[in-house]
């Protein structure tokens, strides 16, 4: 790929993720950059080609950068694959947030198949975990299913909950999906999860509960 293509592709995400995908024109991308319209549909048709192209660039180093992680479901692959997820939805945020740019039907087929897989990891994690000892079997039909999407979830629109909440930007997502685990796992699993992670991680997922119900009733 020639270094203007790259220069274009990093100016159009740098725009899109400030002003939204359809606040920006190529003409502005093409001013932004001193160059003229002509020379930046030289290496980008339209748009919607520059558009698929910085997508399949995100996918790309998505992969690349899961493929590194060892292939056994593990305490360690699901932290790595959170935080991964939550890098990427910081320099690619428009994608994330922009329900046209999500209905785009390439982008919509990539994030359909990226769901699935998440999700069936997930499932494997799970697995994985009650078969060495580290979670109680599933206490009723349906809950590790629920869990394995509530992990996706919290994954995949952290960055949206933060911008409708306006508050706590430094909170860190990866600590709820834990906060849904952790009342399953086995004291192996605790003993297991404190070993990786530290007491301190353990104590800080939240802030304690503090609500008195006294507070509520009044006669």
């Amino acid at each position: 790929m020639s270094e203007t293509k790259v220069k274009i592709m990093s100016t159009a995400k740098l725009m899109f993720n400030k002003h939204g995908y359809g606040a920006i024109s190529l003409f502005e991308i093409a001013q932004n950059m001193n160059i003229s319209r002509g020379n930046l549909t030289y290496h980008f048709g339209d748009k919607d080609e520059l558009l698929t192209m910085i997508s399949n660039e995100m996918w790309s180093k998505l992969e690349a950068e899961r493929q590194k992680s060892i292939k056994l479901p593990s305490f360690k692959n699901l932290h790595n694959e959170v935080q991964l997820y939550y890098k990427y939805q910081k320099e690619y945020a428009f994608i994330f947030l922009d329900p046209h740019v999500l209905n785009h039907p390439q982008i919509k087929k990539q994030f359909r198949e990226i769901t699935a897989q998440s999700i069936k990891e997930n499932k494997e994690i799970i697995a994985f975990s009650i078969g060495v000892g580290n979670m109680k079997p599933e206490a009723f039909p349906g809950l590790y299913n629920n869990l394995s999407f509530i992990a996706w979830m919290l994954t995949f629109f952290w960055l949206p909950q933060q911008i409708i909440r306006g508050e706590k930007k430094q909170e860190d997502g990866e600590k709820l999906i834990w906060s849904v685990l952790l009342p399953h796992m086995t004291e192996k699993g605790l003993y297991n999860f404190k070993k990786y992670f530290g007491e301190g991680y353990l104590n800080s997922l939240g802030d304690p509960f503090d609500i008195d119900i006294e507070s509520l009733i009044s006669f």
